[in-house]
């Protein structure tokens, strides 16, 4: 497959990246906000001298911080404000500490009814926690679409049962909702818009998404795989109910992040995962494609993890609906460039045609219960790549297909975490 790669210098890579990135950061807005230093110390006192089951409040107020906030160690603490539009804690111009709040090696904790803003990395990151519940939330950068926003809006990595819910995220340059390396996940009720990922799960095990709104993303809801991390070979999704819609904002991603590759115009992308199930989304009005599916070799970045699975197996895309209006694919990418050179435009649902060589038979298939299924999803536009058999740029026109029947099989028995679709609203 690295052939493929140098060929076609990764299939996700951007071949130009966005107006939007700046080399200064632009003014973000803090008219009303008051800095106290007094204030400042007092919200950290709170959160270092909270008891295990108590709560740390922030009043409501519109607060100007220059230094981290943080808490270690705690169980079944809740940090409240009055109302994601009552208390808002802005960190621009923050001159020490990364994040806005950290929160480390916790157990059971919740966030809730406050918005964090402008922080120089990630506006909430978590990490080492067992229960986590950020609710009612808002997270965003007043200065716009910036490469030198943080990545993250809410970021809770290597943890287990998290919770995500009725959080509303924007401007991040990376995700906007961001779970990784974690176990026994949901999002829910969520609405990420003008990040550059909307939504994104990786390394994850036991994921539900659903009932959340992708919107004016580059990319939508991502679920990826990626190699050389704490917790390897992420499984188990479940994906659905969900509205990704109109994800053609410009990339402003960080040049040389994985994200920086996602073609705006992107629904959803699944990438080098295993078990992921996606039924009864609304992919509408992504300019190059509603859903893609490829292996992690046609990122064109080099692999030096022989622990790592780079394909995607046991994905089921099925009974899913589809709008699209005439358009052309973003060309400042390789895969919109590809689309529109070997498919004649943009597409619904695109599988890059990859398979693990060891599980393949001479004619590129799996097993059956590694398979790629398609179902049930109406009248749409669809290409496979067959990314196995090409060795030069001559084959790309020479092995596309478009017959979707080939795919035309069911995949059971991937539980996500184990929330049952019928019994949400």
């Amino acid at each position: 497959m690295k052939h493929i790669a140098l060929i076609f210098i990764g299939l996700l890579t951007l071949g130009s990246l966005s107006s939007c990135k700046n080399n200064g950061k632009k003014a973000g807005d803090t008219a009303g906000f008051v800095y106290d230093e007094k204030i400042e110390k007092e919200f950290q006192e709170k959160l270092i001298l909270v008891e295990d089951g108590g709560t740390v409040e922030f009043p409501a107020g519109k607060f100007l911080l220059k230094k981290a906030l943080s808490i270690e160690g705690k169980k079944n603490v809740t940090i409240k404000g009055a109302g994601v539009d009552k208390t808002i804690l802005s960190f621009l111009g923050q001159t020490e500490g990364a994040e806005g709040l950290l929160v480390t090696n916790c157990e059971n904790v919740v966030l809730e009814h406050f918005t964090i803003q402008d922080a120089k990395g990630d506006n909430l990151k978590l990490k080492g926690c067992d229960g986590v519940t950020i609710r009612y939330m808002n997270s965003t950068w007043t200065t716009g679409a910036d490469t030198s926003n943080g990545n993250y809006g809410y970021y809770p990595v290597e943890c287990r049962n998290v919770l995500l819910e009725y959080c509303e995220v924007s401007y991040c340059a990376d995700a906007g909702v961001y779970v990784g390396q974690s176990t026994n996940v949901t999002v829910r009720h969520c609405y990420a818009h003008h990040n550059v990922a909307g939504i994104e799960i990786e390394n994850c095990i036991n994921s539900d998404i659903y009932k959340n709104k992708a919107e004016n993303n580059s990319g939508g809801i991502l679920v990826f795989d990626l190699p050389k991390l704490f917790q390897a070979n992420g499984r188990n999704a479940k994906v659905w109910d969900n509205e990704c819609i109109e994800n053609n904002f410009p990339n402003f991603g960080k040049p040389g992040s994985i994200v920086a590759s996602i073609p705006p115009g992107s629904g959803m992308i699944i990438m080098a995962t295993d078990s992921v199930d996606v039924f009864n989304n609304r992919f509408i009005n992504n300019k190059t494609v509603g859903i893609a599916t490829t292996s992690y070799h046609l990122t064109g970045k080099q692999l030096n993890d022989s622990t790592y699975g780079p394909y995607c197996t046991r994905i089921y895309i099925h009974d899913n609906h589809f709008e699209r209006k005439l358009s052309v694919p973003d060309l400042s990418t390789d895969l919109g460039k590809l689309l529109t050179a070997t498919f004649k435009g943009s597409l619904d649902i695109f599988v890059d045609g990859s398979a693990d060589p060891k599980l393949r038979d001479k004619d590129g298939q799996l097993p059956d219960d590694k398979k790629i299924c398609i179902r049930n999803n109406g009248d749409v536009k669809f290409g496979n790549l067959n990314a196995w058999k090409i060795k030069g740029k001559d084959d790309f026109m020479k092995y596309k297909d478009t017959d979707m029947s080939k795919f035309d099989c069911a995949i059971a028995g991937i539980n996500g975490n184990n929330t049952d679709p019928k019994s949400v609203k």
